[in-house]
């Protein structure tokens, strides 16, 4: 399996790791402004689920299998899991901001490698996610101050 293929899979099996990791801190987050974030994480782990199905739709468009159990991608993920436990709310802002910045690092790096491929349709698709994730780290760093 070649870079491309291989660095796909890792940003599916990050996702999936990511999607649960958001959606555990919206179980158990607590703190004073739990409400907002609350509703934040279900944000976030709404729109991770359908950038999970966006990407491995389309490396099935180019002939790449995605991988598709969950032994698959905490083997492959580069994203540590949560704990099964209440977090501060001061404590998921860090953990968020970090996960991200992997996230985002990883579409830069698929992205060249699309271009030098002229995969302009996944090249495009990572122009939306760094744009998503640049977003999401400019809050989350304005939230964390």
């Amino acid at each position: 399996m070649d870079d491309f293929n291989k660095n796909l899979n890792v940003l599916l099996s990050d996702l999936n790791v990511f999607y649960r990791k958001v959606q555990n801190y919206h179980w158990n987050v607590q703190g004073k402004d739990f409400f907002n974030i609350h509703a934040k994480l279900e944000e976030y782990y709404d729109e991770i689920n359908e950038q999970i199905d966006e990407v491995a739709e389309k490396m099935l468009m180019i002939d790449i299998q995605p991988l598709g159990t969950m032994k698959d991608y905490l083997a492959n993920s580069t994203i540590k899991e949560a704990e099964n436990a209440k977090i501060d709310e001061n404590s998921v802002y860090p953990i968020l901001i970090k996960d991200y910045d992997t996230l985002l690092n990883q579409v830069k790096t698929i992205k060249k490698q699309a271009d030098d491929q002229s995969c302009y349709m996944m090249s495009s698709f990572m122009d939306e996610l760094i744009s998503s994730y640049k977003k999401h780290l400019w809050m989350l760093k304005q939230s964390s101050i």
